[in-house]
């Protein structure tokens, strides 16, 4: 299957996440990111595209533990023309040379909160969706580890949902760990809200 977003035609391989509101959201804000961007959990790769035709200067790398997702966001990368980014498997930072920093790091985390009875039976498609029982546990992975891959000034931004009150646990977490944060939009819907969290790395300016 395919779909369409902005000028993007993304084909979505079959254990691929398929982009809904909450990819959107995170791939209009990459859109106006510039420098070098780290994407976490790339899936068709709709976010670390929308930051590599941004502008050309950029340089983006996309990993996901999803194989079959890493070949379809390179095999999408080159339907939209988009030679500055690249794709690798990796287990979010796990491939990522110490001391290497990025300008923009971005993650639309799983955050569904999940049973061990829940899960999906493809263990490459659970890794989308599967939050853990809190809904938190892979977003608090990430936190742990974000800052030692941040430019000084550097920014992360991630999707929260309010389901088991995410969306105020993840600016927490991100105010400890990172810096100043920020809530920058949110989306209703049905039974949850979706938030874009972004944190700013660095001592705040006086």
């Amino acid at each position: 299957m395919h779909i369409s977003f902005g000028t993007l035609r993304l084909d979505v391989f079959p254990t691929v996440y398929e982009p809904a509101e909450d990819s959107f959201l995170l791939a209009t804000y990459a859109s106006s990111c510039t420098g070098r961007i780290l994407e976490i959990g790339c899936g068709t790769g709709i976010v670390s595209i929308s930051a590599a035709l941004g502008s050309v200067s950029n340089h983006v790398l996309g990993v996901d533990m999803n194989k079959e997702a890493v070949e379809c966001a390179q095999h999408n990368a080159e339907a939209n023309n988009a030679p500055n980014c690249r794709f690798m498997q990796a287990n979010m930072f796990s491939s990522i040379p110490e001391g290497d920093k990025f300008d923009f790091i971005l993650f639309n985390p799983p955050y569904l909160p999940t049973t061990r009875e829940e899960k999906l039976a493809l263990e490459d498609e659970n890794f989308a969706y599967d939050g853990g029982e809190s809904g938190l546990e892979t977003f608090m992975q990430f936190a742990e580890q974000v800052s030692e891959h941040l430019a000084e000034g550097g920014k992360v931004a991630v999707i929260a949902t309010s389901l088991n009150d995410g969306i105020k646990k993840t600016v927490e977490e991100l105010e400890k760990r990172v810096g100043k944060t920020q809530i920058l939009s949110e989306e209703a819907f049905f039974f949850e809200k979706i938030a874009l969290v972004e944190a700013t790395y660095g001592k705040a300016k006086p």
